[in-house]
């Protein structure tokens, strides 16, 4: 009776686990639609190992990848994100920077010491990063940003603050820095 009850508990702590796993063709299917809608039939899908490498899961052929952040930390329910392929080994140095921090000043001190002394994977200038977030696919926001690593005010003629409610530079002069986009 014993091990009867405790088989019992065991499989409704299971039960919730197997739900919620998702198959690589759910994986696909929510991590493509970060991408442009006219994309999304050829960008590459990759899912995150716990060691921060990928393995991909569908090969695509326009240079673009999305990937499934749903329910990880600090993400929400509803989370995908998609870049250019060419900075997959940044996403990889991001997510251990962020495994290894203790908060967010402490993530950005790695990022930091990384962009100091070389170590920082690069990213690829005039790439663009988008992230679809929300509570549900359907309830989900667009956020854009476009790579400017070192740019400047003066070298791409964007401001350094968004209050005129066009698109700014964030993070200007360092390998950081990046085009912010209005309307979130």
């Amino acid at each position: 009776m014993k091990r009867l009850l405790i088989l019992a508990a065991l499989a409704l702590v299971c039960l919730p686990l197997g739900l919620s796993a998702q198959t690589d063709a759910e994986r696909i299917a929510r991590a493509v639609l970060g991408a442009p809608t006219r994309m999304q039939d050829d960008v590459m899908v990759v899912k995150w190992n716990a060691d921060h490498s990928h393995t991909v899961i569908r090969e695509g052929s326009n240079g673009m990848v999305c990937y499934d952040r749903s329910g990880e930390d600090g993400h929400p329910a509803f989370s995908v994100q998609c870049t250019s392929v060419a900075n997959l080994a940044r996403v990889s140095q991001n997510r251990r920077f962020a495994a290894e921090a203790a908060d967010r000043q402490a993530n950005r001190a790695l990022v930091a010491a990384a962009a100091a002394n070389g170590t920082r994977e690069a990213v690829e200038y005039g790439s663009v990063w988008i992230r679809l977030t929300g509570d549900s696919a359907e309830t989900a926001s667009r956020h854009l940003t476009i790579a400017m690593p070192m740019a400047t005010t003066e070298s791409s003629g964007f401001p350094e603050r968004g209050e005129g409610g066009g698109a700014f530079l964030m993070a200007a002069g360092t390998t950081e820095a990046h085009l912010m986009t209005p309307g979130r």
